[in-house]
């Protein structure tokens, strides 16, 4: 049975899984999950059932359902060890695992969509002010990955090395999110680096937006 990966096609989260797997060669069935359509199906109790968190991604093996981006990645580098997705020296998996958490639970949290639709709908802040947050947390956070880096021997044609990995996997559906609410993007010239040469390889290429079969639209235009 392939194992079935519930997700949406703009989900940051969901987006790193679907790389993983495809970077492993691992063929999945996909499962959309709108977040929006009919006061959002992550609500609905069929999903709630096999989710109690009411988020996106899901993987379900037929036999486990796992949660949670970073612990479905790294389990499925566990079942499968080629190619690694993390460094083998313990030192070099902390400083990926930093980064990856630097984005997955600092900077993508606080302006993902349940975030931005709360701000909205029941603190009454206006779109301007919604875009103001977004795009401060965003900052805040590419800054500082810009500065980490850029400074770092161990980055290669990739974030560490010149093998994709943890990082990368994390790092550019993020830029995706920047990309689409026109961010300036100069002052990131070590992140794009990597994003563009990501975004050379067919399990960046067919985890991204537009080739989803829920997808509702394009990539944004770099």
């Amino acid at each position: 049975m392939k194992p079935k990966l519930y997700s949406y096609w703009r989900s940051s989260a969901a987006f790193r899984v679907r790389i993983a797997l495809n970077l492993k060669g691992m063929d999945y069935e996909v499962i959309p999950i709108h977040l929006s359509k009919n006061g959002g199906e992550q609500l609905s109790e069929a999903y709630i059932s096999k989710n109690p968190t009411r988020l996106v991604p899901l993987l379900d093996d037929g036999k486990n359902c796992i949660h949670q981006s970073l612990a479905i990645i790294e389990y499925l580098d566990e079942i499968q060890s080629t190619p690694a997705l993390l460094p083998s020296s313990p030192i070099d998996r902390a400083w990926v695992r930093s980064l990856a958490m630097d984005i997955a639970i600092d900077i993508h949290p606080i302006s993902n969509l349940r975030v931005l639709r709360y701000l909205i709908k029941q603190v009454g802040a206006s779109n301007e002010a919604k875009d103001t947050w977004y795009q401060h947390w965003i900052k805040v956070g590419m800054d500082s990955l810009e500065k980490k880096l850029g400074a770092d021997p161990r980055v290669g044609r990739f974030a560490f090395r010149d093998q994709p990995g943890l990082i990368d996997i994390c790092l550019v559906p993020q830029l995706f999110n920047a990309v689409s609410t026109k961010m300036d993007m100069s002052p990131y010239p070590t992140l794009m680096k990597i994003f563009n040469e990501c975004m050379k390889l067919p399990a960046f290429i067919d985890a991204s937006w537009e080739k989803q079969i829920d997808a509702e639209g394009l990539n944004p235009s770099i």
